[in-house]
C-alpha cells in the first residue's frame, strides 16, 4: 500500500512544473539563440526591435528555470514519499478504528462485543 495523498500531489506538482516550463521556455528560446552575440533585441509585431540588456534577461531565464525545476523536484520528492509511504500502514494497534480495532476499550470479563447482543 502507498499513501495516495502524496502520490497524487506528486504527479501534480510534476505535471505543474512540466507545463509551466513549456509554456516559459517559449518566452527564452529566442533570447538563448542570442546570446552569443553582443546586442540582444526583443522583437514585436507591431514595433521595431528594441535593444534590451542581455545579462537582465538571462537572469530572469534562470531564475524561472531554477523555480520549475524546483517545482518538478519536489514532485519527484512527494512522489517518491508516497511511493514509499508507510504512512497509513505504521498506526499504532490502539489507535486503530474499525472492524478489527476500535477506541472501545474492553476491560472487564464481560464487556465484550458479543455480550452486547443480550
Amino acid at each position: 500500500m502507498s499513501d495516495t495523498r502524496f502520490i497524487i500531489l506528486g504527479v501534480g506538482l510534476i505535471f505543474a512544473g512540466i507545463i509551466l516550463l513549456s509554456v516559459f521556455s517559449t518566452q527564452f528560446a529566442e533570447i538563448t539563440a542570442q546570446e552569443e552575440f553582443d546586442d540582444c533585441y526583443e522583437y514585436r509585431a507591431d514595433a521595431p526591435p528594441i535593444e534590451i540588456d542581455c545579462d537582465v534577461i538571462f537572469q530572469n531565464k534562470l531564475i524561472i528555470f531554477a523555480i520549475l525545476t524546483l517545482l518538478i523536484i519536489c514532485g519527484i520528492a512527494l512522489l517518491v514519499k508516497g511511493i514509499r509511504g508507510r504512512w497509513d500502514q505504521d498506526v499504532k494497534p490502539e489507535d486503530m478504528v474499525g472492524p478489527s480495532g476500535s477506541f472501545d476499550i474492553h476491560d472487564e470479563p464481560g464487556d465484550s462485543d458479543q455480550n452486547d447482543t443480550k
